[in-house]
């Protein structure tokens, strides 16, 4: 069957944005064609305490961080719907908003691992397909629950409009927004780490000191 617009969906904190969550986004892009990739802040984060910075100011560096790519587009939802961001909700959201579009929700092995204790997990899949990234040879989970959610719904490739997963290899970095935040307090140089731009947003605001 012929699918409709693809969405790529990237859902986080980004407290703050950098290029770990930048680059395999890309990578996603080209390798599924994608015709965008959604950057979706989440406006009250339901597995970590809450961020030190605004949900304003954290979409603010996501614009200025994705400002040059074109496919990449900031999406103000989870701010929109307010209270706690669970995945299921944005998505029917996005459903609502995007009816002929194919939702793909872009996933790391870390959060993928866990999916089987996600809020109606099985809600998500009945609304969007899944791309999980992993580094090159790294295994995806295959046993207990995730692994057979995995098994039960792999496809080599994208035909449906929901409820394929698909992995792929991307370059990851080994980074963290933790880690960068640890950064910042210290007065350490994140150069190379994040946009410039992103970095200069945060010396003017005082972010993160």
């Amino acid at each position: 069957m012929q699918i409709k617009r693809l969405i790529g969906i990237n859902g986080g904190t980004f407290d703050p944005i950098h290029f770990g969550h930048l680059r395999p986004a890309l990578e996603v892009v080209h390798a599924l064609h994608l015709d965008e990739m959604r950057f979706i802040p989440a406006y009250q984060p339901v597995h970590r305490a809450s961020p030190t910075v605004s949900a304003q100011q954290r979409c603010e560096m996501v614009q200025l961080a994705i400002q040059n790519q074109p496919h990449f587009k900031l999406d103000t939802i989870e701010l929109d719907l307010g209270g706690a961001s669970y995945t299921v909700n944005t998505l029917e959201a996005l459903k609502q908003s995007e009816p002929d579009a194919t939702l793909v929700l872009m996933m790391g092995t870390d959060a993928f691992a866990k999916f089987n204790q996600w809020h109606d997990w099985q809600g998500i899949l009945n609304l969007a397909n899944i791309v999980v990234i992993h580094r090159p040879g790294e295994p995806v989970p295959r046993e207990g629950e995730v692994g057979k959610i995995f098994v039960d719904h792999w496809v080599p490739t994208l035909t449906e409009e929901f409820g394929q997963i698909v992995d792929l290899p991307v370059t990851q970095l080994d980074l963290s927004a933790t880690a960068l935040r640890s950064y910042l307090k210290n007065g350490d140089p994140v150069d190379y780490l994040m946009p410039e731009s992103v970095a200069r947003y945060i010396y003017e605001h005082q972010l993160y000191q």
